[in-house]
């Protein structure tokens, strides 16, 4: 995967609006599932020329997130500890991390946690539960292993750093290259104990 190219694809986004006209729903991912196979901006713009605006901007801001979150697990996936999940459409694994599976989320700081950053750094157990029982009500909903990448901008422009591809790269290198099991947050949602880690990509 070619970082540099996918950062330079994604700051065109940025040129944009980002609004949400609706929350994540199983019939629009639907019908813009063609995000996946679609690797410029200029030709997601194409794609999207004949939408209604809150339709196009659910489209711009998914491939947006899912090329992001892409590059986030080939940086990942690059380090020896790390084994890419090769089953695409498996929604509980993306890769495993000294062999404990996780499923990835990126994320900005959601608002609705309405506490302010430094209260979220200091609890960041009651954040990670939070997360847990707020996001991802449609298709990706699960209570297995997860770790989940904060951005958090003190400019409140958290969506934009999801470009930032290769800052991002530094702070995932650093992660795996000092992972351990004994840093993982331990929860039992009435299945069992799953693990999970939060990690801050933070500007300003």
């Amino acid at each position: 995967m070619n970082l540099p190219r996918i950062e330079r694809e994604l700051k065109k986004r940025l040129l944009y609006p980002y609004r949400w006209g609706r929350k994540q729903s199983n019939s629009w991912d639907s019908d813009t599932n063609f995000i996946y196979q679609t690797y410029s901006f200029e030709s997601l713009l194409r794609k999207t020329d004949n939408f209604s605006q809150e339709l196009r901007d659910y489209a711009l801001n998914r491939w947006y997130n899912f090329w992001s979150a892409m590059a986030a697990e080939n940086i990942f996936a690059s380090h020896n500890n790390v084994i890419a999940n090769k089953n695409s459409f498996d929604k509980l694994i993306d890769f495993t991390i000294d062999n404990i599976p996780f499923d990835h989320k990126t994320s900005v700081y959601p608002k609705g946690f309405n506490q302010p950053y430094k209260y979220a750094r200091e609890n960041e157990r009651e954040l990670i539960q939070w997360l847990y029982d707020n996001q991802s009500q449609q298709g990706r909903k699960h209570l297995e292993n997860r770790l989940f990448i904060i951005m958090y901008d003190i400019n409140n422009q958290h969506w934009k750093m999801k470009s930032e591809i290769i800052s991002l790269k530094k702070e995932l290198d650093l992660y795996i290259d000092n992972f351990s099991k004994n840093n993982l947050y331990e929860f039992d949602f009435g299945n069992g104990k799953i693990y999970s880690s939060l990690l801050w990509i933070t500007k300003g």
